[in-house]
């Protein structure tokens, strides 16, 4: 029926299941938002992403994530908004990989 979240997927419950063990870890989060994003449940992905950014603003490839979903979703204002503070972070920590890819993606949007 119209509305109604797709059954989560083994792999989702798991790392789901993984996080209650042990809910900071960065690894699990990153991972679970990833999944969540893969199966279609773009808002739960990107509030994970969101919420791991809040805690621990070095996860740089949360930011390029988080990006890339709104540019997914031609939401380019959004996507514009994580890509430069992803940049800004990435370079901060000496990431110039992240950065730079980071930075086509943004130049793709214009």
């Amino acid at each position: 029926e119209p509305g109604r979240m797709a059954e989560k997927s083994p792999k989702r419950l798991k790392l789901e299941e993984s996080l209650r063990d042990d809910p900071s870890d960065p690894f699990l989060r990153y991972g679970l938002a990833m999944q969540c994003l893969r199966e279609g449940d773009a808002d739960e992905g990107r509030e994970r992403l969101k919420a791991l950014v809040a805690d621990r603003p070095d996860e740089v490839a949360a930011y390029q994530q988080l990006g890339q979903s709104y540019a997914e979703s031609e939401e380019f204002a959004e996507a514009s908004e994580w890509l430069r503070a992803g940049i800004a972070r990435a370079r901060a920590t000496g990431d110039a990989h992240a950065a730079a890819e980071m930075e086509g993606l943004l130049e793709s949007l214009d």
